[in-house]
């Protein structure tokens, strides 16, 4: 059968994926809710980000994307333990990361169709199309939504990190131009964009590039910079905690449609120091911990992508417990009395 001529032989999986997928055996603090799997091939990936132990010219362990180890297994193993995940609903979408080599669209394809032969769960990919033909390529094949990482919030900083001056194959202009033509093919709400928080850019640049994609259609998901060894950006420091915090409320605002960045103010240094709506309301929000979980496509909550599960935690897996709760108030400066 020729699609299983093309279906990749090997692929790679998350650890906390494989747990829940039936391929390795360990207790898990926070399970995923996707299983996250990423493209296998035996080199690096063509592209330079500075940031990604995938990068060609990186030294860093070939198992690795951020923190998280991706070992290999079979994919016919990995598609059997999604099809029984599936079944027992222990997860409800597969995120599949993509390299950049030659064939990836032919391995991508061949993998979207054949999860879809075997489980009735949505499919997300993460990946770099240099054409519309590409992403047309994958809706066509069953993909529910597609994300296109931006990473930097500024056009500078993009082609510092993964751009020309990179030795990268991208460019900001072609990137957003792609990210417009898919929420043509997909529609609105069912494109995404990664946005790293801590690359170099001021909080009043990543809260306008939010609000720049909210307003093409695209989804934005906040990571943290996350130093990794081998990397171009391995001695950067990871972003201020307070920093993130503020950028994840601002993002869940614009998001919500409860306020704009037009609306909010921010000082000589770009930090917010007010998001354009009353303090009874932003408390409201506060409280009820969303704009501290994980973001990204519906059903992913990454466990500790980018932390140490001992902290301190940038995004959030599950619900707050109130100790948790009670740190996110003190890393914002809010009194206890206000709630």
């Amino acid at each position: 059968m020729k699609q299983q001529k093309e279906l990749p032989k090997k692929i790679r999986v998350s650890t906390g994926s494989a747990i829940i997928l039936g391929l390795l055996k360990a207790k898990l603090d926070a399970a995923p809710t996707t299983a996250y799997l990423m493209t296998y091939r035996e080199g690096k990936c063509s592209a330079n980000c500075g940031f990604c132990s995938q990068a060609r010219k990186s030294y860093g362990k070939a198992d690795m994307l951020s923190r998280v180890s991706w070992p290999v297994f079979p994919t016919e193993h990995v598609l059997n333990g999604i099809e029984k995940a599936a079944k027992k609903g222990r997860i409800m979408r597969v995120c599949l990361q993509a390299l950049n080599y030659p064939e990836v669209f032919t391995d991508l394809t061949a993998l979207t169709k054949a999860i879809r032969q075997k489980a009735n769960v949505k499919i997300s990919i993460s990946c770099q199309p240099l054409n519309t033909e590409n992403i047309i390529l994958l809706a066509n094949a069953g993909v529910e939504r597609i994300g296109i990482p931006l990473d930097a919030a500024t056009k500078a900083l993009f082609d510092k990190v993964k751009g020309e001056s990179a030795g990268g194959p991208y460019s900001w202009t072609t990137q957003l131009k792609l990210l417009g033509e898919a929420v043509s093919i997909f529609g609105k709400g069912k494109v995404s964009t990664h946005l790293i928080v801590g690359l170099g850019e001021s909080e009043q640049e990543m809260v306008e590039t939010i609000q720049r994609c909210v307003d093409m259609g695209v989804l934005p998901a906040l990571f943290a910079f996350t130093p990794i060894a081998g990397t171009a950006l391995e001695d950067k420091p990871q972003p201020p905690i307070q920093t993130y915090r503020r950028i994840q409320i601002a993002r869940h605002l614009i998001v919500n449609r409860v306020a704009r960045y037009e609306d909010m103010h921010f000082d000589a240094n770009g930090c917010i120091i007010d998001f354009g709506i009353a303090e009874q309301t932003l408390l409201q929000i506060v409280k009820i911990n969303a704009p501290f979980l994980t973001s990204g496509c519906p059903d992913c909550n990454r466990p500790y992508y980018n932390e140490k599960p001992r902290g301190p935690l940038y995004n959030y897996p599950k619900k707050l417990t109130e100790k948790e709760f009670a740190l996110i108030q003190e890393e914002l400066g809010l009194k206890e009395a206000l709630f």
